[in-house]
């Protein structure tokens, strides 16, 4: 059962291969602005390092969003393009639970009081971000939030709270002083994360029309202006 991933919804660049669940190997390039050049490459070097072929895959599953339109764009386009050619089903994976699902995967004795707010940057203070309880049970949906010093100040006092994700960096010395608030830095997104979520669906038959997927874009593109004249 082997799934070949790709993850662009942040700088992040990843691809990674698993069989029933299990990354077999993955590769990350956390660099900005590389997902249109080296995306490609990275596919076709994790199969070769793998010593797979593309005719083995039985599917693709591509981070959805929300994120970098760009990057997006880029992820869907080239996962598309590859079920086309091999005629093979299309898994599309919340980017924001995939990396829920990550933090998870390395934090198995989470307390049932934690409350997971994996963020995605979306420039200055704000961020995308939903909130998962520590078996991943979605408790606010997916929503772009601007985060000042006082956003979670009605989290219950029995709760603990950990922000992780590129958009949650910036917010350590905001919250630095509170016990209750934890923000893990350098946490980034994998396609790694993708394995158990594209495997399950896969077995349950979650597939996307190829014809007609979309990337979960949550907020419409704005160009940003030049400042050169």
């Amino acid at each position: 059962m082997l799934i070949l991933q790709i993850e662009t919804a942040t700088a992040v660049c990843s691809v990674a291969l698993s069989d029933a669940g299990k990354t077999i190997h993955h590769i990350d390039i956390d660099e900005p602005n590389v997902h249109a050049s080296k995306l490609t490459r990275l596919v076709e070097k994790v199969m070769a390092e793998t010593e797979s072929s593309l005719s083995s895959l039985d599917a693709i599953a591509v981070s959805k969003g929300p994120g970098s339109y760009t990057g997006l764009r880029i992820g869907v386009s080239s996962a598309k393009g590859l079920c086309y050619g091999l005629e093979i089903p299309l898994i599309a994976i919340d980017s924001l639970y995939s990396l829920a699902h990550g933090y998870q995967k390395f934090h198995r004795s989470l307390s049932p009081e934690t409350l997971l707010y994996p963020m995605i940057d979306a420039r200055r203070r704000e961020v995308y971000t939903a909130v998962y309880d520590s078996s991943l049970t979605l408790k606010v949906p997916t929503r772009a939030e601007v985060i000042g010093d006082d956003f979670f100040n009605d989290i219950s006092e029995t709760n603990s709270v950990v922000l992780f994700g590129d958009g949650a960096d910036k917010f350590s010395d905001i919250f630095s002083s509170k016990d209750q608030i934890s923000v893990v830095n350098g946490f980034r997104q994998s396609a790694d994360y993708l394995s158990e979520p594209a495997f399950q669906a896969f077995e349950q038959s979650d597939f996307e029309d190829v014809a007609y997927f979309e990337p979960f874009y949550l907020k419409d593109f704005v160009p940003l202006k030049s400042k050169k004249k």
